[in-house]
């Protein structure tokens, strides 16, 4: 005889259910919400907390966040620049690395609009704005969230600055701001 799993009105693990269909989907949603979207994400997903040494070696990169830089590492043998900052050289494999700054200056390359599918944490932030940052005097594009301006507003080649802002769980992050906007609090 097979053991059956307890019934509670919906099904138990390993149990199949339908999958709703039409209308019954539209029911299943919450309310619109009606109050503008918070710009910032709502959380980062690390499940180890970035920033502290004994998780990472690339602490420095976010130590150097709360401290309003934008950094990265550079190979002291080769001088090849890195992005993201790295533990070796992806050139010569060595691990003897300095932290440098990035210029906080660069022109929008490229952009998109994220109006669904966002990642966890940050679906209370759509739609929003991110893209392909060209930094003024570096060999590489960072992709990032682009804000100051709506989507429709935003031409290619349009300046856009470096700025940090606080994540809700205290840390701080990144993104690119167009320049002509004022910065938020």
């Amino acid at each position: 005889m097979t053991p059956s799993l307890p019934s509670s009105g919906s099904p138990g693990v390993g149990a199949a259910s339908p999958v709703p269909r039409g209308e019954a989907l539209s029911s299943d949603r919450p309310p619109r919400r009606e109050d503008p979207p918070d710009p910032s994400p709502l959380t980062l997903l690390d499940f180890y907390p970035p920033q502290d040494p004994r998780w990472t070696r690339i602490a420095p990169f976010f130590q150097a966040l709360k401290d309003g830089r934008l950094t990265t590492t550079r190979c002291s043998r080769d001088g090849s620049l890195h992005w993201p900052p790295a533990v070796a050289c992806p050139k010569c494999h060595r691990e003897e690395l300095v932290w440098v700054d990035l210029p906080r200056d660069g022109s929008l390359y490229a952009f998109s609009e994220v109006r669904g599918g966002a990642p966890l944490g940050m679906e209370g932030g759509v739609p929003f704005v991110v893209g392909l940052v060209e930094l003024t005097g570096a060999p590489f594009r960072l992709f990032s969230r682009i804000v100051g301006r709506a989507y429709a507003g935003l031409t290619l080649g349009e300046p856009v600055r470096f700025e940090t802002f606080p994540v809700r769980d205290g840390r701080v992050f990144y993104r690119f701001r167009v320049v002509d906007t004022p910065a938020s609090p």
